[in-house]
């Protein structure tokens, strides 16, 4: 149960114990009746800065981040998957471990930030686990893995991440790794390497959902082919919005919806990214932004919201965006598409600039004719759907 409503309940049955006639209260916005997910948030790399509270409310005007407790509840997010992101390096032994430990300790952080705050959000790892916490007002935090990298060449360490609390998990990122072709890096293997394919049948052996973002058509065709349930890709874009890798063809889309997946709808890529030197600079120390003082943070997000003014990072807005999501229902249908706009990953536009302005996208879903079921469907019951199946198995 939304907090909203908690507030109602109480207001009327406090009506009804003082004798009073209980006045009826206004139905609350359709936004907020809904179970709400994000099947991408990147939020975690904040988890460690010094000085700096999820609990605390935050805004662009002093810090970069999209995503906090006090605005989860003003755009009725629900929850979501919180990533595990590591950067790739090295290809061999060392770059392996220092990933592994990096991941390790990025998944604890997750654990020990959801626990400080526990009387507002819980740990979820399964479907009923959801359900029981937004029954009880609570916010809902899944755990995934963005970049299976970490693992090495050591497909036990799955294990060890699922009883983690990990449930979702892509193979690869920005660049080509051991498990399959990114669709930014090279083709090296055409698709999944054979470690790949094992990777697969491991994950779904495991029962932990397979994220096809990132992938290269090849491997995305394999990892469609070979997954024994439906996968998700948790944060990408329509290619007929903008011809770039990163996104998804409408073909693609089609036959992800034939095999019972979903695309989870990404504000990125919507057009190509403007990585002048300027804001390569600044990614570069936000990827960091937990190893910096309070001073630093802040004189980072002074520049870059000044750089955000000249050189916006992406030209796109929330018009196109809804003109993108509309396309991807009418491709794929309602019961297969999703939300992960990769809040605190580069996501973000004019218009919908952190997820205060979530309902903006309910009210368009509405007044396009969508009926409320199936909008509740793609904000939260197609993520539920495919993740209650793995489980199911």
């Amino acid at each position: 149960m939304k907090p909203f409503a908690i507030l109602l309940a109480a207001t009327a049955l406090s009506a009804c114990s003082t004798g009073e006639e209980a006045v009826k209260a206004p139905e609350a916005p359709l936004h907020s009746r809904m179970l709400v997910l994000d099947t991408h948030l990147d939020t975690p790399l904040h988890f460690e800065r010094q000085g700096w509270s999820f609990a605390d409310r935050h805004g662009p005007t002093d810090d970069m981040v999209q995503i906090d407790i006090p605005r989860m509840q003003d755009g009725n997010l629900d929850g979501g998957f919180f990533v595990i992101y590591t950067e790739q390096g090295a290809l061999d032994a060392k770059g392996y471990a220092d990933a592994l430990a990096f991941a390790r300790a990025r998944s604890d952080l997750i654990d020990a930030t959801i626990a400080r705050h526990s009387n507002l959000i819980g740990a979820a790892r399964t479907v009923a686990d959801a359900r029981t916490l937004t029954k009880t007002g609570k916010l809902i935090a899944f755990k995934s893995m963005e970049n299976s990298y970490p693992l090495g060449e050591d497909l036990a360490l799955l294990a060890e991440f699922h009883q983690k609390g990990v449930r979702m998990a892509g193979p690869v990122h920005s660049r080509t790794n051991q498990f399959a072709d990114s669709a930014t890096g090279e083709a090296r293997w055409n698709g999944l390497s054979p470690l790949g394919k094992r990777w697969v049948a491991e994950m779904n052996r495991l029962g932990i959902v397979i994220d096809a973002s990132h992938a290269s058509d090849a491997a995305f065709d394999q990892l469609l082919a070979l997954s024994e349930y439906p996968i998700i890709l948790s944060h990408s874009s329509l290619r007929s919005t903008n011809d770039h890798p990163r996104n998804l063809d409408e073909a693609r889309l089609k036959a992800l919806a034939a095999k019972g997946g979903a695309m989870c709808i990404s504000t990125i890529f919507m057009s190509d990214m403007n990585m002048t030197p300027a804001r390569a600079a600044l990614f570069g120390q936000y990827e960091r932004i937990g190893t910096l003082a309070p001073a630093e943070q802040a004189e980072l997000n002074r520049k870059w919201r000044a750089l955000d003014k000249v050189e916006p990072l992406w030209a796109a807005d929330f018009e196109q965006y809804m003109t993108m999501v509309l396309r991807a229902i009418e491709v794929g249908g309602v019961d297969h598409i999703c939300f992960g706009a990769d809040w605190d990953g580069g996501g973000g536009l004019t218009g919908i600039e952190d997820i205060s302005a979530l309902p903006k996208v309910t009210e368009r879903l509405k007044a396009a004719g969508y009926s409320d079921g199936d909008i509740e469907k793609m904000w939260s019951g197609n993520i539920l759907r495919i993740l209650a199946a793995q489980q199911a198995r």
